[in-house]
């Protein structure tokens, strides 16, 4: 038999069990009620508000770095690669390279350039956008096979120091060919630095000074409009890319190549520095006159 204390906490018991599901559902119907209401009053929250009291801002990205700007160098206006012999050198010029004769001797005996052997000479190289050094091309011409050349950078005002740019020794590159050559790189990102420019400097201007401190004369074909097709090699423009990373990619053709239009490709960081070169065989379009059609107003029997 079941004593009476026993059965009545029993139903205690389980009356507190009844009791706590009943309050789990409450509280679960409360808490979806909550939510729904919440759910219809967000959308309403910016009712009845004036458009002019909700203030937005437009953010725009950062613009990355880049060396060179668009502007600096306009379509059509060039300031091309100058060689002068030594009797068209200024009084100035040649005072400067006077003064770099002995570090220039130097330098050469350092690269084994066989600069004490045979008859060299040299014209200067005058690239505006460097113009804070004096520019040399040494050349010794044994004839065909047999040539070795090379460029010297003199800092006009003592910032710096003289410079060699191995091209060739005896018709060979010393080590990978002058254009892509580390070491050109390195000696024109130095001379860069010693410039101390006060302004961005004009970007194609600067790819064919690259140019021809590696061993080329570049002519940039500039048409204005006037020329004949057969005037100039069809070629792609020139072309200054600014990626979104930053830096700069310039690009142009050489048409003055000795055997074919060379392109140049140059990429240069955000500071300005070049970090590669190439130097392939231009892509060329072949221009053809079409004949005259019979009835066409534009033909030659029409006029």
């Amino acid at each position: 038999m079941f004593r009476n204390s026993d059965f009545a906490t029993r139903a205690d018991a389980k009356l507190g069990t009844i009791m706590e599901r009943i309050n789990v559902v409450r509280f679960a119907l409360v808490f979806s009620l909550a939510c729904g209401f919440c759910m219809q009053a967000r959308p309403q929250s910016t009712r009845g508000v004036p458009e002019t009291a909700l203030k937005t801002r437009e953010v725009n990205p950062v613009p990355a770095a880049a060396p060179f700007s668009p502007e600096a160098s306009a379509p059509g206006r060039v300031n091309a690669i100058e060689f002068r012999t030594p009797a068209e050198m200024t009084e100035k010029d040649r005072e400067v390279e006077a003064g770099g004769e002995s570090s220039i001797r130097e330098r050469a005996r350092f690269e084994d350039l066989g600069f004490n052997e045979g008859a060299w000479s040299y014209q200067q190289l005058v690239c505006p956008a460097l113009p804070n050094h004096v520019f040399l091309r040494f050349l010794r011409n044994n004839g065909a096979g047999d040539v070795s050349m090379f460029t010297v950078s003199i800092p006009r005002g003592g910032d710096g120091r003289v410079r060699i740019i191995p091209i060739l020794k005896r018709g060979y590159s010393l080590f990978s060919p002058a254009p892509i050559n580390k070491l050109t790189i390195s000696a024109f990102n130095h001379i860069r630095d010693e410039e101390h420019a006060a302004q961005t400097p004009d970007w194609l201007t600067t790819g064919l000074c690259y140019a021809a401190l590696a061993g080329a004369r570049p002519r940039e074909a500039v048409v204005s409009g006037e020329e004949k097709v057969s005037d100039f090699p069809v070629v792609a423009p020139s072309t200054l890319r600014l990626p979104s990373r930053g830096g700069a990619d310039i690009r142009f053709v050489d048409i003055a190549a000795p055997r074919r239009p060379m392109e140049w490709t140059m990429s240069f960081d955000a500071k300005g520095r070049l970090l590669k070169a190439a130097h392939l065989p231009a892509s060329l379009v072949t221009a053809k006159k079409q004949p005259d059609l019979p009835g066409d107003p534009r033909s030659s029997a029409a006029r």
